[in-house]
């Protein structure tokens, strides 16, 4: 009996070793398996900074270079007063400016009716805008009637409140 049990025990640890070995973090697997469509102008370094940032947080990125983004804007959708320095598509939303990647995950992990999330403008601190001291910042949730809320705090690329 007791060589049974061992056995079980053995058969117990392969299994949950197998299990660790192939389970992957749901937040891991959202990140590579969600692939970024981002519009910028080609010569905005900030645009490219935020690319990297995504890119370093493990989402793949795929970069549209046009010098014509408001067109891109008009056709998405983005509210006139959300725009910021470039517009990108991931998961069937909209991502307008210099959206943390947490806030991304956390969009993509809850799944909200919504069609995107926006940083207006270029505040300092936010990813792609580095450099000076961060200033507090809002990324807005926002819907395809115009509804807006806001759906994280952010102080450079770090979470608050």
């Amino acid at each position: 009996m007791k060589e049974r049990a061992h056995l079980m025990t053995r058969r117990s640890l392969v299994g949950l070793m197998a299990a660790a070995v192939l389970a992957r973090p749901a937040v891991a697997a959202q990140a590579e398996e969600a692939t970024f469509t981002v519009h910028k102008d080609p010569s905005c370094g900030c645009c490219t900074g935020w690319v990297q940032h995504l890119r370093d947080a493990g989402f793949t990125v795929q970069v549209e270079e046009t010098a014509d983004l408001d067109a891109v804007r008009s056709h998405l959708g983005i509210p006139p007063d959300l725009v910021a320095c470039h517009t990108a598509e991931v998961a069937g939303y909209l991502v307008e400016g210099h959206v943390p990647a947490a806030a991304v995950r956390r969009l993509l992990s809850e799944r909200p009716i919504a069609k995107g999330l926006a940083v207006p403008g270029m505040p300092v601190g936010s990813p792609g805008m580095e450099g000076g001291k961060p200033q507090p910042y809002a990324v807005v949730q926002f819907d395809a009637d115009g509804h807006q809320r806001t759906f994280m705090r952010f102080i450079g690329s770090q979470a608050i409140g």
